[in-house]
C-alpha cells in the first residue's frame, strides 16, 4: 500500500465523516440500515487506501455490517419510544433470519469482487425505483402473514443481506408495507431485524474471513476493517438516532424520491465500477 499525504488523508476521513453522517440519518429516518449507503463509501475510501482489489468489496460488506450493529440499536431504541417496533414479528424471524444470514455469508466469500459490486448495482436499482414509484403508494391496512410466508421471507432477507452488506431494512420495509404495516412501525421494525442481520453477519464475515485468509490490508479482522468501523461508528451513531425522531415529524414523500434517484445514481456508479474491474 502506498503512503498517503496528510492532506489526502483528511480528506479521505471528511468523506467518510459525510458518508457516515448520510448513512445514520438515513438509517434512522427510512429504515434503510445505512448499508445501501456505506458500502459504495467505504468502497470508494478501500480503494483510496489501495486495498487490494480481490477483498475491496468484501470488507466493504464486512465493515457495513459491523457499523450497522450500533446504527440499528440507536434507531430501534429511538423507534421503540414511539411505539413503532413490532418485537412480536422480530422474534417470529430470529431463526430463520439467522439461516439465511449463514447462507449469505457462504455466498459472500466466494463470490469475486466484480460480481459482489454487479449484484451491489442491480440490487441500488431495485431499491431506487421502489422509493420512488411505490413506497408511499402501499396503503395502511394491516393483514395476517402466514408463518409460512414469514419463515420463508426471513431465510430470504437473511440470505440477500449479507453479499449487500445491508441491515435488511431496504427488503424488510416493503415486505412490511405490502402486508398494509404502517410505514412508521414498518421502519421501526425493520430497524430491530437489522440488529439481528447485523450482528450475525459480522461474526460471519469475520469467520469467514479467517477460513478463506486472503486478506492482507492493515487494521483487518476476517472481512471486517477497523478504521472504517472507528471513523463510521460515532457519526452513525448520532444521526441514526436524529433520523429516526424526524420521521415522526415529516412527510417522506419527497425525500423518498429524492433517495430513490441518489440510489440510482450509485447503481450506475457501480455498474461502471464493475466494467472497470471485471
Amino acid at each position: 500500500m502506498e503512503t498517503i499525504a496528510t492532506a489526502e488523508l483528511i480528506n479521505l476521513l471528511f468523506v467518510l465523516a459525510v458518508a457516515a453522517a448520510g448513512a445514520g440519518f438515513m438509517a434512522g429516518l427510512l429504515g434503510v440500515g445505512g448499508g445501501i449507503v456505506m458500502v459504495p463509501a467505504l468502497y470508494y475510501a478501500f480503494t483510496v487506501l489501495d486495498f487490494d482489489i480481490v477483498t475491496r468489496m468484501h470488507l466493504s460488506v464486512g465493515t457495513s455490517l459491523a457499523i450497522i450493529i450500533p446504527t440499528s440499536i440507536i434507531s430501534t431504541m429511538t423507534h421503540k419510544e414511539y411505539d413503532a417496533v413490532d418485537f412480536k414479528m422480530v422474534r417470529s424471524f430470529g431463526v430463520f433470519i439467522l439461516t439465511g444470514v449463514i447462507g449469505g455469508t457462504f455466498l459472500a466469500v466466494n463470490l469475486k469482487t466484480p460480481a459482489l459490486v454487479l449484484f451491489f448495482s442491480i440490487f441500488a436499482l431495485m431499491v431506487g425505483l421502489f422509493f420512488i414509484f411505490l413506497r408511499e403508494k402501499l396503503v395502511d391496512n394491516p393483514k395476517q402473514i402466514s408463518a409460512l410466508v414469514k419463515n420463508i421471507s426471513g431465510v430470504i432477507i437473511g440470505f440477500i443481506s449479507v453479499p449487500l452488506g445491508i441491515g435488511g431494512g431496504s427488503l424488510m420495509v416493503p415486505f412490511m408495507r405490502t402486508f398494509g404495516y404502517d410505514i412508521r412501525k414498518s421502519i421501526g421494525t425493520a430497524a430491530a431485524v437489522g440488529f439481528l442481520i447485523a450482528v450475525t453477519g459480522t461474526i460471519t464475515m469475520i469467520t469467514g474471513g479467517k477460513i478463506i485468509d486472503n486478506v492482507n490490508t492493515p487494521f483487518s479482522v476476517g472481512y471486517i476493517n477497523l478504521l472504517g468501523f472507528a471513523v463510521f461508528v460515532p457519526v452513525t451513531m448520532v444521526m441514526a438516532r436524529i433520523g429516526a425522531k424526524v420521521v415522526h415529524k415529516i412527510d417522506k414523500k419527497l425525500l423518498s424520491k429524492i433517495f430513490g434517484i441518489f440510489l440510482i445514481l450509485v447503481s450506475i456508479r457501480s455498474f461502471i465500477e464493475y466494467l472497470s474491474i471485471n
